[in-house]
């Protein structure tokens, strides 16, 4: 199974962290159908092909995703709109 890791570290306030995430969460759903579930601050994201997580803690943000065969020849454009998403709305 293929997929991608991406860690960044974080400064501002966890709860703008959550709001972003909700937010990513939130866009995910809308534009590929996945659904999300929070527990703690973490949310996990299923949907056809792909799983994830997006955790956050100790001044790291964390996401990591799995790819089903199919889905897996879209990790470059999956991880560049992650890393797009994390650069427009984590500091």
């Amino acid at each position: 199974m293929a997929g991608f890791r991406i860690t960044r570290p974080y400064t501002m306030p966890k709860e703008e962290v959550r709001a972003a995430a909700e937010g990513f969460a939130e866009d995910l759903a809308r534009e590929y159908g996945v659904k999300s579930r929070w527990q703690g601050d973490s949310v996990k994201i299923s949907g056809a092909g792909v799983d994830g997580q997006l955790a956050f803690h100790d001044g790291l943000i964390d996401v990591s995703v799995k790819l089903g065969l199919l889905t897996s020849m879209f990790e470059g454009k999956l991880r560049r709109e992650v890393e797009r998403y994390l650069d427009e709305h984590i500091s």
